[in-house]
């Protein structure tokens, strides 16, 4: 960090700036509804939900989930059509971390913001609408518009960001929640680096020591104030 400040913040979005949670559940039971149907009803939908989400707390960003809770109920039934239904779902709104957008204004009255996201980009895009996210940044890069090689902890979504703000990454810094992805890519580029202790893998082990780990992003905000440039004109 230089000693004139950090000139901008970027954040991740799932489990950092909203829980994916809820995002989950709702997707999984689309699927589960579409399974049951499938199946004649036999297992119900409440069963089939049960048995996705059990798969997804093992960790819901490894692949397979829909194909090994199938394979755990003895259904065989084409995935790909329910990976779209999982994809296709899209809630009317999704809660933000309390705090969340307020502290976003707080940073962005500093200095700009953006967002550096995984995952698809249809998905992604549609959890910023239904959370009220899509004018809160100066810049939004959804690494799977890079292609899904470029995935965090690859620097080019965040060098794509930061390039497109005209900032250095040693003048920013980072805010994510996981440890191999967000505060490994964010480290190995010279940014600085919050940890936020919220979402699913808050128990995980730093792989790099990050510069600072807090309990959310209000947290993360208030760490960040006084370590700011002020924005000029």
């Amino acid at each position: 960090m230089t000693a004139a400040g950090l000139r901008a913040v970027l954040f991740d979005l799932d489990d950092t700036l909203l829980p994916q949670g809820p995002w989950l559940a709702g997707a999984f039971a689309a699927v589960a509804v579409e399974v049951a149907h499938q199946a004649g009803g036999h297992p119900d939908a409440g069963t089939v939900g049960s048995a996705l989400l059990a798969e997804a707390a093992r960790g819901s960003a490894r692949g397979g989930i829909i194909d090994r809770a199938l394979d755990g109920l003895g259904l065989e039934l084409p995935v790909a059509p329910l990976v779209e239904v999982f994809a296709g779902y899209r809630p009317n709104q999704l809660d933000l971390y309390p705090g969340a957008l307020e502290a976003l204004g707080r940073i962005r009255e500093r200095v700009p913001v953006g967002l550096v996201s995984d995952g698809r980009t249809d998905v992604q895009g549609a959890k910023l609408a239904a959370a009220g996210l899509m004018e809160a940044f100066d810049v939004v890069v959804l690494s799977d518009d890079l292609g899904r090689a470029h995935r965090k902890p690859d620097p080019l979504p965040y060098r794509t960001a930061l390039e497109a703000l005209a900032v250095d990454p040693a003048e920013a810094a980072f805010v994510g929640d996981r440890p191999e992805t967000d505060m490994v890519g964010a480290d190995a580029l010279g940014m600085v680096t919050v940890r936020v202790s919220t979402g699913e893998y808050s128990d995980r082990p730093d792989l790099v020591t990050p510069s600072a780990r807090v309990a959310d992003v209000v947290a993360a905000v208030a760490w960040l104030g006084p370590r700011l440039r002020v924005r000029t004109p």
